[in-house]
């Protein structure tokens, strides 16, 4: 019997075969490699910026002004200066726990700086509050006085998450030693720090807080005004007045001693979220540790007080 042939090519019909099977084989390989081979992403288009963009390596920065000086503070300068020192707080108020964190003092860390005479220094954080501490606070020379410090997270040991949120207090906070001894409030204790600036006092900067000029001095609703500042403008403004974001005007559109009663009033102070309460609220409660009866009595006459000093719309 003769040999069978592949008709097109006169090739042996196993030849023929092989030949089919081998190129089939070899494109199919080719093929499943091509799609294992990795895709290399397009680069990324950034935002432009309107000013000088720090590498991502140097991380979160803190921003320090006074005068007429600004610094910026990397989180890994600050963790390098030879001023950090391990610092243990007997009760931290973000935590409401003992912490333990490496920080640097903050007078040493302005040191150089000069605050003017009647200014204070503002520390706003990344999430609208704005705390408020007297430049006799971190400037004083009181044997016995509350010692602040700029607390630092380090990258490779974060903080516990804060209590109920999904961030934690960092990357810088203000922390205090000894805070009985100069009366440091719950609301000068700011976290995620973000800047420090050297500002007027909130009588000079915002006129539109102050009471009718008549009162006399020891008028409770002056020390309301005193401890609302401090107390409630970290996280309010009144007729337009203050920087922080966290929450609404309390005086504009309307007052709350318009809408609510004392006693409702009080207990939205007390406990927001027995009063209301909604997903994204951001109120926390305000113990008497933080705020007194007596003081919230102040507090309380001061807002009916600059109910009628709204300003004209």
């Amino acid at each position: 019997m003769g040999r069978t042939v592949f008709p097109a090519t006169g090739w042996p019909i196993w030849l023929a075969v092989w030949l089919f099977v081998a190129v089939f084989l070899a494109g199919g390989v080719s093929a499943q490699a091509e799609s294992a081979a990795p895709v290399r992403p397009a680069e990324p288009v950034l935002p432009r910026s309107e000013g000088p963009v720090l590498p991502r390596s140097e991380g979160p920065v803190l921003e320090v002004t006074i005068g007429e000086r600004t610094v910026t503070f990397t989180r890994a300068a600050l963790l390098a200066r030879p001023d950090v020192v391990g610092v243990a707080i007997a009760w931290d108020v973000a935590y409401g726990i003992p912490m333990y964190y490496q920080a640097v003092p903050l007078l040493a860390l302005l040191e150089g700086m000069t605050v003017s005479a009647g200014q204070v220094l503002e520390v706003q954080a990344t999430d609208g509050f704005s705390a408020t501490l007297r430049s006799d606070l971190v400037f004083g020379n009181a044997v016995q006085r509350s010692v602040p410090y700029l607390a630092i997270e380090p990258s490779d040991l974060p903080w516990p998450l804060l209590p109920e949120k999904t961030v934690s207090a960092g990357p810088f906070s203000i922390v205090w030693q000894n805070p009985e001894a100069s009366d440091v409030r719950t609301e000068q204790w700011p976290y995620q720090v973000a800047r420090i600036t050297a500002v007027d006092g909130p009588d000079k900067r915002w006129p539109a807080i102050a009471v009718d000029a008549a009162l006399p001095i020891g008028d409770p609703i002056r020390a309301g005004q005193a401890v609302f500042v401090v107390q409630c403008m970290a996280c309010h403004t009144l007729n337009g007045a203050g920087t922080a974001t966290k929450g609404p005007d309390l005086n504009q559109p309307m007052n709350p001693t318009e809408y609510l009663t004392e006693t409702a009033l009080r207990q939205l102070v007390r406990d927001p979220a027995a009063l209301r309460s909604w997903p994204a609220m951001q109120m926390k409660p305000m113990p008497v540790s933080a705020l007194s009866d007596h003081e919230l009595d102040e507090v309380v006459v001061y807002l009916k007080h600059m109910a009628a000093r709204r300003p004209a719309r």
